[in-house]
């Protein structure tokens, strides 16, 4: 399994709208991707702005084929213009 943290930082004013591109996202990754395992928004509780993307894929595969989809660039074309900054992306190693 391959994990990914994805470091979020979006303007404050614009979190709401940010959060619903990002949750519609999420609905058609959990949706269409079998071998994504867990996809899940979090907000950080000391630090406006600052969210953390955890997810979980079966397979580097199966990363790949996230990142490769149509509605994985659009949404990321659209949080664009909510965004504070570019996004920190960690690549973990499960440990089994």
């Amino acid at each position: 399994m391959i994990g990914v943290v994805a470091t979020l930082k979006v303007q404050v004013e614009k979190t709401s709208e940010f959060e619903a591109v990002f949750l519609d996202l999420a609905a058609k990754v959990k949706a269409n991707e079998p071998g994504c395992l867990l996809y899940q928004l979090t907000k950080s509780k000391t630090e406006a702005g600052t969210y953390k993307v955890l997810e979980l894929y079966a397979s580097m595969d199966d990363l790949k084929a996230h990142g490769g989809t149509d509605y994985f660039k659009a949404g990321g074309a659209a949080m664009g213009p909510f965004m504070a900054g570019r996004p920190e992306i960690e690549y973990l190693d499960a440990v089994e």
